[in-house]
């Protein structure tokens, strides 16, 4: 964990932050020479006030520096605010973008409940360093020092008191902080895994009902959040007793200031206006301090939540750099919304997997894969469930990055590729198509946006969409429930189906779209699958021999090795 109060990384990720420190650091500078012309302005005012006398300078001195100090409050409350939100905003594109970039491989690694946690509540916390800590961790060097400054000339006795007592305050800080950090490092910890947990949770609520573990579920639940409450308190009880030390402190090297100061005004060695400016600016001094102090408690959890939003950022693999097109591929295959109608036949690539393997932490997924797929093959792979062959699709789909030996496009390493690019030259139909709560119109013009109407309707035909449309309330306008609740497994996958047609790609990847659906379904999505394939480029995972009559050529996946067959079973070569 980062034990500096602020970040270099920072600037780093997020230049545009830079600005709005520089202006920090100037309200900072202005404030401490607002400090000191009110401290002077009120000693003389209060000086003269003794004798009967109104010193109107004074008194309008006074008047405009609160005024000019309230202004300068104000102005970097906005500051900090507003250099908040650019920071917020700008790390969550970064972890969003990292997560589109990388896909589900790299979001199940980092556990998705925790990452939702860092984008959301974790991010959220950093309003307080930013609105609470950083303007007082500013203040803090500039108000001393300009304190210091004028004190020296006003009593330089006084000034050496405050000079040899100011390092109390950040040594104790310190002491406290490390504490503080480990408890609010915990605290994040917990807050973490509770969210990570609770998602977890709420994905599998049916599957937790079905067996009948909801209520060990919900006492799990329900320890963590003890545990995250323990925690909290813990970081309070420091955070209170931080704050008591520091408030001891500093009353009492005020009090090492005054009661000299006064002693010398009755003996007559200071002059009641010098007196009144050294105990007007002594607490001056400290105050940045204690504050900040005290504020660095309340931006611990953010602070947290920052290094770990660098960590992860700094942990995901680099983005890859566009690289040459493909041979063959036309500009809308290679980098451009694909026009309706007829890119496929255009598109003559060779796609090889030159020795591929694939190791997860704790088995092999592909082992030492050599396979060419030429263009206008339709490839169904078969094999057991857990055999390797989702990951043969995630190769080719960006999701899975090989241990070693690579895939290439026409000699291009698919590595080298700008994802974005390759993934427009790619149709999808997974096992279980997301839908997400928006309109049916949007879910299916997912990979298209600008679709005109007339081709949306004719992506709905293809995928034999139309009479579910017919039946919906609001047709394509009907908002669709979280995961497209209110629509069939059949229904979802011919959702998936009009998709791909819609997006229109050369090179077709379907993840067993057949699986779970009952007979009526099945023959459905297979015309369906049958127009989609015909003239482009397609590997089909397949269970069921329906999905096996119109393959080309049979690829057996078993213990991540990859065999071809014939139509008789027998292993090609």
């Amino acid at each position: 964990m980062n034990r500096r109060p602020f970040d270099p990384r920072l600037l780093r990720r997020v230049p545009a932050v830079r600005r709005h420190l520089a202006v920090l650091g100037g309200l900072g500078v202005l404030t401490a020479l607002l400090v000191i012309a009110q401290a002077t302005a009120l000693a003389v005012l209060l000086a003269t006030a003794f004798d009967g006398r109104l010193h109107t300078g004074a008194l309008a001195g006074l008047v405009a520096a609160v005024a000019a100090r309230a202004a300068v409050v104000w102005a970097q409350g906005t500051v900090s605010a507003r250099a908040a939100a650019t920071v917020k905003a700008t790390l969550r594109a970064d972890l969003l973008g990292a997560v589109g970039r990388h896909g589900p491989g790299w979001v199940a690694g980092q556990r998705a409940g925790q990452l939702a946690t860092l984008a959301g509540r974790g991010l959220d916390a950093l309003d307080a360093y930013f609105t609470g800590y950083l303007p007082q961790l500013v203040l803090s060097v500039t108000v001393p020092v300009a304190v210091l400054a004028r004190l020296v000339v006003a009593d330089w006795s006084s000034a050496l008191i405050i000079a040899l007592t100011l390092p109390l305050i950040p040594v104790f800080g310190a002491l406290l902080g490390w504490q503080a950090r480990s408890a609010t490092e915990r605290q994040w910890r917990r807050l973490s895994m509770l969210g990570g947990h609770f998602l977890d949770m709420v994905a599998g609520l049916a599957t937790l009902r079905a067996f009948g573990r909801t209520r060990a579920q919900v006492d799990v639940v329900r320890r963590m959040a003890d545990g995250h409450r323990v925690a909290t308190m813990r970081t309070l009880r420091i955070a209170f007793l931080s704050g008591l030390v520091l408030e001891l402190v500093a009353t009492l090297s005020v009090a090492l200031v005054a009661v000299p100061v006064g002693i010398r005004l009755l003996d007559g060695g200071l002059t009641l206006t010098t007196a009144l400016l050294v105990l007007l600016l002594t607490p001056e001094a400290y105050l940045p301090l204690r504050a900040a102090g005290a504020r660095f408690h309340a931006s611990m959890e953010g602070l947290t939540a920052l290094d770990d939003a660098f960590t992860v950022l700094d942990a995901a693999p680099p983005a890859a750099v566009p690289a040459a097109t493909p041979a063959g591929a036309t500009p809308a295959q290679a980098g451009e919304a694909p026009a309706q109608g007829g890119t496929a036949p255009g598109f003559r690539s060779e796609i090889r997997f030159e020795s591929v393997s694939v190791e997860y932490e704790r088995t092999t997924a592909l082992r030492d894969v050599t396979l060419t797929v030429r263009p206008g093959d339709r490839i169904a792979v078969v094999g057991p469930s857990g055999a390797g062959k989702s990951t043969l699709l995630g190769l080719l789909l960006g999701f899975v990055t090989p241990t070693s030996g690579r895939v290439t496009v026409d000699g291009v390493d698919l590595a080298t590729v700008d994802p974005a690019t390759w993934r427009r030259q790619l149709a999808w139909v997974p096992q279980r198509a997301h839908l997400f709560a928006a309109s049916l119109a949007d879910n299916i013009r997912l990979g298209a946006p600008d679709t005109p109407p007339e081709a949306l309707a004719a992506a709905v035909r293809d995928a034999a969409l139309d009479e579910v449309v017919d039946a919906l309330p609001d047709g394509l306008g009907t908002t669709l429930g979280e995961r497209g609740h209110g629509l069939s497994s059949g229904q979802r996958q011919r959702v998936a189906l009009a998709r791909a047609f819609l997006r229109d790609a050369p090179i077709v990847l379907l993840d067993e779209p057949t699986a779970r659906l009952d007979t009526a379904a099945e023959v459905v999505v297979l015309d369906a699958t049958r127009r989609l394939v015909a003239g482009r480029t397609a590997l089909l995972v397949a269970h069921r021999p329906a999905l096996l009559a119109d393959a080309d050529r049979i690829l057996r996946v078993v213990d991540g090795r990859v065999t071809e067959l014939t139509r008789t079973g027998e292993v090609v070569g």
